[in-house]
């Protein structure tokens, strides 16, 4: 019999496919859901246990995370009519890899242990589909020490760094500064990659040129050649995503009475985008916007 808590995993995606088959590896019992369950075939065939329901998911989990794609999609898995919130109890805790809004975050937290006495971490990652195929994502975490402390040991198996950032929804705020970073910092590179090649320089030596420098850093390094040699599939992440995000850290903004100009106008970039391109793509595609602008002009 497993000494290790058993884990339920809701969303297997990008991120939760790969991040369950560490948790499997790492010897971990694993029941997953997902709500087209095809995707799951592959961890069944691991040894996980599929479940019908979120409901049934949690039932018989220690541990119960979830890898969603926004704020609608956890409240309906959390509280929906076959939801989490049915089979939650005390003695099971809830860790949300999900990039939701803070506010949202805090209010479902303290609905659920108010209804069932299950406490939620909030737990966003970064690091995408690489980190998290490598279990070198970060954590950045909201809720209590206590809950944090218990889940190191599983969440090392993920993560290469799990940093508690304060109390619930502390994750989610610390998550949308991550993206705003992000953001900015992708449209930048798919700026200069299509400026470089319209200069006639060879963009393909961009990453390795500027490796070490002061302009040098991961995204630069994966993007830059992918936006260079126009290699835009297989997609590691959505446009729509980052886009969610950016909206949250709008939202969040104005909460706090703040302007934040570079990432308002980073949102607008890739709404402009995505409505032409598709919200489903790489976000290396971004260097089309510029691209195109470029042959506009002509």
């Amino acid at each position: 019999m497993s000494l290790l808590p058993s884990v339920a995993f809701a969303g297997i995606g990008l991120m939760g496919l790969p991040m369950c088959r560490r948790i499997l590896a790492a010897g971990y019992p694993l029941r997953v859901w997902n709500r087209t369950p095809e995707k799951c075939r592959e961890l069944e065939q691991a040894g996980a246990h599929v479940a019908l329901t979120p409901a049934k998911l949690c039932l018989g989990a220690d541990i119960v995370m979830m890898c969603l794609a926004d704020t609608d999609a956890v409240r309906e898995v959390v509280f929906g009519a076959e939801g989490i919130v049915h089979e939650a109890s005390a003695k099971k805790l809830l860790v949300d890899f999900s990039s939701l809004e803070p506010k949202a975050t805090r209010e479902m937290a303290k609905e659920l242990e108010l209804l069932s006495g299950m406490r939620w971490v909030d737990a966003p990652v970064s690091g995408g589909v690489v980190g998290a195929e490598a279990g070198t994502l970060v954590v950045m975490a909201g809720g209590h020490v206590e809950d944090i402390d218990m889940l190191r040991s599983l969440l090392a198996h993920l993560s290469q760094r799990v940093t508690r950032m304060g109390e619930i929804g502390a994750g989610q705020v610390t998550k949308i500064c991550n993206q705003m970073i992000v953001a900015s910092n992708v449209l930048v590179i798919a700026e200069m990659v299509a400026l470089a090649e319209k200069a006639g320089v060879d963009a393909r030596l961009l990453g390795p040129a500027l490796a070490g420098g002061f302009a040098d850093s991961l995204p630069l390094q994966i993007l830059a050649p992918q936006m260079a040699n126009s290699v835009f599939e297989p997609v590691k992440w959505h446009i729509r995503t980052l886009l969610k995000d950016l909206d949250a850290a709008g939202g969040l903004s104005r909460e706090q009475g703040m302007a934040v100009p570079m990432s308002s106008l980073a949102t607008q970039l890739l709404r402009m985008h995505g409505s032409d391109k598709g919200l489903e793509q790489d976000p290396s595609t971004l260097v089309q916007l510029y691209r195109e602008k470029h042959e506009n002009s002509r």
